[in-house]
């Protein structure tokens, strides 16, 4: 055996104690940036060259990205072109002895920076699945080009280092979607704690609210406000959408209702004055269906605007019959000027119930696209008529539950009940 195979073997070993050693500190490694970097260092003193450049694949832009960069700035490659993206293609080493003779060598950064590229070695970053996460391009070898052992050992290197960056990605990705798990848990208390813990107590009247949301948080909402004169103000209103967006926009609207009636217990300056403020507040692709209602128990009567709102339901006893009305008014947000009607007036007589629920209810399918619709309402109020109404929305939950077959919560539900006791 001659002293050249024997340094040739001993630098072998050398390198491959090397890389393990780059696997330990790797494994080490808690954030992505540092972690990167380390990758760069490793590879600038493993392959014995000059720079080192990082890249990761971003999936939705179906770009490269260099993360990390030895004397360069930010770099975005299209995966389709280039160097790097043929080895993100192939999943092969390319090593190019002589860039500028290379066809594939993009010389502009070198133009831009003043540096020369001599010779690269280019390979895939290779996560534990064998998905590719990104690739590390390496220039300037300092002895020369690239050698058929270095070839070897980026093999090892790029399993190590893409495992590692492909484990830190999922951690981080954990970990944010942890975060904003907490802030959606943080948003549904807070939305939670604004519906009405109890129904206020109404003479001859009993009033039920409940509200599910299809997400952790909802776009609906409803509301009761006894008011000083011994009426009760109350809304359903339905965002476009469900979400923590649309449960910012509600639970403004709520504000609104709630600081507008207080002040000024007439609804047709209430609904123009919260639709006003709704319409500077809310973008363009955003509204608001809303139920606005005034109980006056001494008339036996209600009035309510329905501002995009519908069909509000009035059940009456007497003939055991549903009526469905539509919406009065436009959507609150879309027009500042919007008009709106007089309120519609119910007079209630025994046993009459008004029944306002949002579209989650009434759009519910089962597995063959049937909606739930008004008359499954009707049936259900017919069934239940005798029923305190707390009991009649368990009875339409439960009965929408039933026809859908198992299908999917597409939408809030909410609902809100009045009935003449």
């Amino acid at each position: 055996m001659t002293v050249s195979t024997i340094r040739s073997a001993e630098q072998r070993i050398a390198d491959l104690m090397e890389v393990l050693e780059v696997s330990r500190r790797l494994a080490a490694s808690g954030e992505l940036r540092p972690l990167l970097e380390a990758i760069e260092r490793a590879s600038l003193r493993v392959l014995n060259c000059e720079r080192s450049t990082v890249f990761l694949y971003d999936r939705q832009k179906d770009e490269l990205v260099s993360h990390v960069a030895t004397g360069v700035g930010e770099i975005r490659v299209p995966a389709t072109r280039g160097i790097v993206g043929e080895v993100m293609r192939t999943n092969a080493v390319i090593n190019v002895p002589d860039a500028y003779s290379d066809p594939r060598f993009n010389a502009e950064i070198d133009r831009k920076t003043g540096f020369r590229t001599r010779n690269m070695l280019t390979f895939p970053l290779v996560g534990y699945d064998n998905s590719i996460v990104g690739v590390l391009q390496v220039l300037n070898k300092q002895s020369g080009p690239f050698d058929a052992w270095d070839e070897q050992l980026v093999h090892t290197f790029g399993a190590q280092a893409g495992i590692a960056v492909q484990r830190q990605l999922l951690l981080e990705h954990f970990a944010e979607k942890q975060r904003i798990q907490r802030d959606l848990d943080i948003a549904r208390e807070i939305q939670q704690a604004n519906l009405p813990s109890e129904a206020p107590c109404v003479t001859g009247f009993e009033i039920a609210g409940w509200s599910k949301p299809a997400d952790e948080t909802g776009g609906d909402c409803y509301d009761y406000l006894a008011l000083e004169n011994g009426h009760v103000a109350m809304t359903v209103a339905d965002a476009t959408g469900h979400g923590i967006g649309p449960a910012l926009v509600i639970a403004e609207c709520r504000a609104l209702f709630r600081g507008v009636v207080s002040l000024e217990p007439s609804l047709p300056v209430v609904v123009k004055l919260v639709n006003r403020l709704l319409c500077n507040d809310l973008p363009d692709n955003r509204f608001v269906t809303a139920f606005f209602g005034l109980l006056i128990p001494e008339r036996n009567q209600l009035q309510y605007t329905a501002a995009g709102h519908g069909p509000i339901l009035i059940f009456e006893a007497e003939d055991n019959h549903l009526r469905a009305e539509s919406a009065n008014g436009l959507p609150l947000g879309i027009m500042d000027d919007a008009p709106y009607d007089e309120p519609v007036c119910i007079d209630f007589q025994h046993g009459d119930m008004l029944v306002v629920l949002t579209d989650g209810f009434l759009e519910w399918a089962n597995p063959r696209r049937e909606q739930f619709g008004v008359e499954r309402v009707e049936v259900v109020l017919r069934e239940n008529k005798s029923r305190p109404v707390t009991e009649v929305i368990e009875k339409l939950y439960a009965a929408v539950l039933e026809f859908a077959e198992g299908t999917k919560q597409m939408d809030d539900l909410t609902a809100v009940i009045v009935k003449r006791s």
